[in-house]
C-alpha cells in the first residue's frame, strides 16, 4: 500500500502544481487524483513515440509544423504584408 500513497494527489495540488502531477505520473506510470478524500481521477503516462494511436498522419504534422512557423515569425509576416 505504501506504493500506492506515492500515487495519490489532491486535486488542489494537481490544480496548482500540474508539472510535478505530470513528473510524477512520468516516473510512477499512474497518478491518481483525490477529491474530497476519494480516487476521481486516474492520470496515466504513455509513451507516444510506441503508440500507434498518435502516430500523426502527414498532413497533421504539416499543419503542426505550420502553425509553429507562424506563430514564431508572426511580426515578421505582419511586416511583408505591409
Amino acid at each position: 500500500m505504501a506504493e500506492l500513497n506515492e500515487n495519490l494527489i489532491s486535486i488542489t495540488k494537481a490544480n496548482q502544481n500540474f508539472s510535478e502531477v505530470a513528473r510524477k505520473c512520468k516516473e510512477l506510470g499512474k497518478v491518481y487524483i483525490l477529491k474530497n478524500n476519494k480516487i476521481a481521477f486516474c492520470l496515466e503516462c504513455i509513451d507516444s513515440e510506441q503508440n500507434e494511436k498518435f502516430e500523426l498522419t502527414d498532413e497533421e504534422m504539416f499543419q503542426i509544423a505550420s502553425k509553429r512557423v507562424l506563430k514564431k515569425y508572426h511580426k515578421a509576416f505582419e511586416e511583408l504584408a505591409k
